[in-house]
């Protein structure tokens, strides 16, 4: 059993916490930024809360964070109250949040300066993912710090792997959401196509779900695209903040990403239309809806 703090309880953070606790037995002390969510988890799950990051992260052998952006990371981290102000030497940071590669870089570094580890290491699989314990992490960090952290990870993770050294999780994460991005632009053309065509839609995708044209996002969104659900999942204001650092990083390396920055903008439209909290499959209200 270990001592972990776990800093962020968001809809990823909150189960995955619960899972430090729970499976793998660990003693949890949690810190959010609004406290009556802390404490709810406190309540649940029989963890502790703390007032600050500092004071979460006092003694722990690992701290854990999944948190909004670079900003809110390094204030949990380096600010005034910060997690790293608290943690003992020796002791390891795993950063969960989806960030640029620039701050697990910077972050890496203050960490080595103050005796610490750090690991760069968002996740796949949605808030489904988190509540079922079957994420999947990639990493980025020094190989001996991952080991000592993997177990831990393993406790709300079906895949955990280390991609390299420090920021090369949030790279591998961006080529994630690059993905991501141009396959939904694609599957909403499809379906709307068909649509137009009259076609039984959910017939459609029964059928074609079972070729090469199948994916995660066809079989889990496409019968609400077609329908015109998109009040769940994973938030259209969130995957323009991701594309946002995926276009920032293919400036930084020369990669070239038009698909991405074209649905970039067709996000934008979406949040125009005020689906900033809609599921990122409502690419297709662009295209049902003049």
């Amino acid at each position: 059993m270990a001592k972990a703090a776990f800093i962020g309880l968001g809809v990823m953070g909150y189960p995955m916490a619960g899972y430090l606790k729970t499976k793998g037995g660990h003693d949890v002390t949690v810190y959010n930024r609004t406290t009556a969510k802390a404490e709810k988890w406190a309540g649940e799950y029989g963890g502790s809360h703390a007032p600050t990051p500092r004071e979460a992260a006092d003694g722990a052998d690992f701290v854990f964070a999944c948190v909004g952006n670079d900003d809110d990371l390094r204030s949990v981290t380096i600010g005034e109250d910060g997690a790293f102000h608290g943690m003992k030497e020796g002791a390891v940071f795993v950063d969960h949040t989806t960030a640029s590669a620039d701050v697990a870089r910077e972050l890496y570094a203050a960490a080595e300066e103050r005796g610490l580890g750090f690991v760069d290491a968002p996740v796949s699989g949605g808030q489904a993912g988190a509540e079922n314990g079957a994420l999947t992490v990639m990493c980025g960090g020094d190989e001996a710090v991952f080991a000592k952290a993997e177990p831990l990870i393993g406790c709300f993770a079906k895949s955990c792997l280390l991609m390299g050294e420090a920021g090369a999780g949030q790279i591998t994460k961006m080529v994630n959401q690059i993905c991501i991005a141009g396959l939904l632009q694609g599957l909403a053309e499809g379906l709307s196509f068909g649509q137009k065509a009259g076609l039984d839609m959910d017939k459609v995708i029964d059928v074609i779900s079972k070729g090469a044209a199948g994916s995660w996002q066809m079989e889990n969104r496409g019968k609400t695209m077609v329908r015109g659900e998109f009040d769940f999942g994973f938030a259209v204001d969130w995957m323009k903040k991701d594309m946002g650092i995926c276009l920032q990083e293919a400036r930084n390396n020369g990669a070239r990403v038009p698909v991405t920055a074209l649905v970039d903008q067709f996000y934008t439209q979406i949040q125009a239309r005020g689906g900033n909290r809609w599921d990122t499959s409502s690419l297709i209200h662009l295209l049902q809806n003049d």
